[in-house]
């Protein structure tokens, strides 16, 4: 067995095969000399500062010591935060989280310690260090599982926006895990939480869920301001801000629920849905933020009162709708996508629309960047719903190669997002559309069953 040496041996080691006094040592690394003397004879603790100014001085990768330092300056002496804190942030921002989860376990015996990794945790979740944060959220959760607190839930909040990404089984996952935490946030955070969750659920198309979380935040968001209300009136407000305008939370809400109206084909609802948020006026901010939600808003309500009567069968707003979508490159594909699926519902014939915006529709096939403000959780869940309908229009009309093409672009994306629903609806339309296939359109729809499956496993 290889015997590793101390950190300081190795240090004393270092300074002889250099031929340098520990004074030359100490200039080179910024420290003063009885520092180094102190930390060579081991007559003084070891800073993580100090260590890092040693390794550095050696020429050795900044985390040479960590290991080391864990099994002599920390498991070797009594608990200290002051030293171990320096050390967890310094493991984060390095990658060890072989290291970090060493320090954690030893502090997790001792509930006090709870608060402060909870701060640590949410340091690295604002830097964009999301595995760091995620085990360190996951070991406060495991912590407090049994208190009713506010600290709690974020972690929760947390663990759920870091999980949440392509796989949409994971997604939902996520989503039902978290939910029974909304709550025990504070009203502020809440309002976040529920627009989070509802929008998870949209790109699930969930529409039960999102009916649910999108009613719970435009009621919490019509509380909070009427609230904010009264604290302007009387000059005081230093209550936490939220990340938009209260009212473009209140409506959102109406935005979500529309459009799961819309999806259980109740129309009339969700028009009254649309003319909620389509009149703003009440609305007494007049800063920059909130006039630009408003317009957002007003513009919203004019494409989704397009929406609403297209899909209940009124093909008269169709060249309107084109018309206000060809100068916004964000709405092309949402806009495109509600308009075949109204064709195949209807049969309407949208050929010259396809044609006007051909160069898009070949840009979204190759996977090329969907502009917009949609995030790309969405994006995709709608490219995979616009690319089905596109394939039945196409199959319908018996242009089966074009048909074929984005059937298995369909197939294809959601086998990626793990989209189970999406995947067997497009190899049923294989299937119905399959004695107007070729044999290589055979033989490619069979590699790609076979990829999905062998995916599956």
């Amino acid at each position: 067995m290889e015997i590793i040496p101390t950190i300081r041996a190795e240090v004393q080691t270092y300074l002889i095969r250099k031929s340098l006094t520990m004074t030359e040592f100490g200039h080179i690394i910024d420290l003063n000399v009885g520092t180094v003397s102190g930390i060579v004879t081991g007559n003084r603790p070891i800073s993580v500062h100090q260590l890092d100014r040693i390794t550095m001085g050696m020429n050795l990768p900044p985390d040479y010591f960590y290991e080391r330092y864990i099994d002599e300056c920390i498991e070797e002496e009594p608990l200290n935060w002051r030293r171990i804190s320096p050390f967890l942030y310094r493991c984060v921002v390095l990658g060890r989280l072989d290291c970090l989860r060493r320090v954690v376990g030893m502090l997790l015996d001792n509930p006090v310690y709870l608060p402060s990794l909870f701060e640590v945790a949410e340091d690295s979740f604002k830097k964009g260090n999301t595995e760091a944060a995620a085990f360190l959220y996951e070991n406060v959760s495991e912590g407090e599982k049994y208190q009713y607190s506010e600290r709690l839930a974020v972690c929760q909040y947390r663990l759920f926006t870091i999980r949440i990404g392509d796989d949409q089984e994971k997604n939902y996952d996520a989503a039902i895990q978290f939910e029974p935490y909304v709550d025990r946030l504070d009203e502020i955070d809440q309002l976040e939480a529920l627009k989070d969750l509802a929008n998870t659920y949209r790109s699930l198309r969930k529409w039960d869920k999102v009916e649910l979380f999108a009613k719970a935040m435009g009621d919490k968001a019509k509380i909070q301001y009427k609230l904010q209300q009264q604290r302007h009136h009387v000059h005081k407000d230093n209550s936490k801000k939220p990340n938009f305008p209260l009212f473009a939370y209140w409506a959102f809400s109406h935005l979500l629920r529309s459009q799961a109206c819309g999806e259980r084909k109740d129309y009339e609802k969700g028009l009254q849905h649309i003319k909620k948020y389509a009149d703003l006026s009440w609305v007494t901010d007049t800063d920059e933020e909130a006039l630009k939600w408003r317009k957002k808003y007003e513009d919203w309500a004019v494409v989704n009162t397009y929406v609403n009567k297209l899909l209940s069968g009124d093909e008269s707003v169709l060249s309107d709708y084109v018309a206000y979508i060809s100068a916004r490159k964000d709405e092309i594909l949402p806009a495109l996508d509600i308009m075949i699926e109204a064709a195949n519902r209807y049969h309407f014939d949208v050929d010259n629309i396809l044609k006007q915006f051909e160069e898009e529709i070949i840009s979204f096939l190759e996977q090329k960047k969907v502009e917009g403000l949609y995030t790309q959780r969405f994006t995709t869940e709608r490219y995979t719903h616009f690319a089905r309908e596109l394939a039945i229009y196409l199959l319908r009309k018996g242009k089966f190669s074009d048909g074929f093409t984005f059937l298995f672009s369909c197939l294809e994306k959601s086998a990626e997002a793990n989209n189970r629903i999406q995947a067997i609806r497009c190899m049923r339309l294989f299937t119905h559309f399959k004695e107007h296939a070729s044999a290589h359109t055979r033989a490619v729809y069979g590699k790609l069953i076979k990829a999905v499956n062998e995916d599956e496993e």
